[in-house]
């Protein structure tokens, strides 16, 4: 931390003095600037880091992931609003309760973020979640529309995912929580998340490396698998989207291999025509083409109009 020149402590030397010129005496810190705060939740604490000013918008990460997955978006749409970006329990540096105290499923994972937004005395909020918490995203939004004022859903899960090798294993009783802690070492980690990170540059490398130590201890992994189990049965999800009520942006990476293009435009039209795009990228737009996307979202929840 900068030693506070104007107040310097007792004793201390205040070192040169500075006459602050007519900028610099009217500027403000920086609306983007993040501070990460800690709220208790519906059966778990919940770490997020807020910024900016103006209507209250959330951000919700993707299976394995945490807040950091937004990094790249946050300064930019924490200009026009108050970004409020959250790990998700079990998730991050959020407490990861075991799964007998903690529902992990996409409906206690709404209900833990409507804890959040009543504690931080949001009111109506706007949410943009991206795959598992595009799901979240919309079941909240279907349960709590009152609540809801737009949602943004990225590459969202909604549709019976196609099974992957690991997916099969892991559902097998008995055996399948040990296998899962067992397989889903660094490497296959890192081949989830590199690819759509558009080459293994460092920084995107270390990103996933901070994912992965925080998904490498036992409440961590016992949370991922219990999350797993919940996502292989989307049918209450799917059966959810008449609800949802709020004025939609559906945004797809075109490149997204697990995910096709074909299922943004079938959720688009069963959201009741909600507003599409696709971006020439993988499964993940905030990080892929961090400019592009955010200015898609600013302009959408400003009143949808492309800027």
């Amino acid at each position: 931390m900068m030693p506070d020149r104007r107040n310097p402590p007792p004793g201390a030397d205040p070192g040169p003095a500075t006459v602050p010129s007519p900028t610099m005496a009217q500027a403000e810190p920086a609306p983007y600037q993040p501070v990460v705060r800690d709220v208790a939740a519906r059966g778990a604490r919940i770490r997020f880091v807020e910024a900016g000013a103006g209507p209250p918008l959330l951000l919700l990460h993707d299976y394995l992931a945490s807040r950091v997955a937004w990094e790249d978006v946050l300064p930019r749409l924490a200009v026009r609003f108050r970004v409020i970006v959250p790990d998700l329990p079990g998730f991050g540096e959020s407490e990861k309760p075991p799964p007998s105290r903690y529902r992990y499923d996409f409906e206690g994972f709404s209900e833990s973020l409507v804890d959040l937004a009543a504690a931080l005395g949001l009111g109506r909020i706007s949410l943009c979640g991206h795959g598992m918490g595009g799901a979240v995203a919309i079941t909240l939004a279907a349960a709590h529309a009152h609540l809801v004022e737009k949602l943004v859903l990225v590459n969202p899960l909604v549709y019976p995912p196609r099974p992957d090798p690991l997916s099969r294993i892991a559902g097998v009783p008995v055996l399948g929580p040990l296998l899962f802690k067992q397989l889903y070492g660094r490497t296959l980690f890192r081949s989830r998340f590199l690819p759509q990170a558009r080459g293994e540059n460092g920084a995107a490398s270390r990103r996933v490396d901070r994912l992965f130590e925080m998904f490498d201890a036992p409440a961590a992994r016992e949370a991922a698998y219990a999350t797993m189990l919940a996502m292989l049965d989307t049918r209450p999800l799917t059966a959810s989207v008449p609800r949802v009520s709020a004025p939609a942006l559906v945004t797809w990476g075109r490149a997204n291999r697990s995910l096709p293009v074909e299922q943004g435009r079938r959720l688009a039209r069963e959201l009741g025509g909600a507003r599409f795009e696709v971006f020439d990228c993988g499964p993940s737009p905030a990080e892929e083409c961090p400019e592009a996307f955010a200015k898609t979202v600013a302009s959408f929840l400003a009143g949808g109009r492309k800027e």
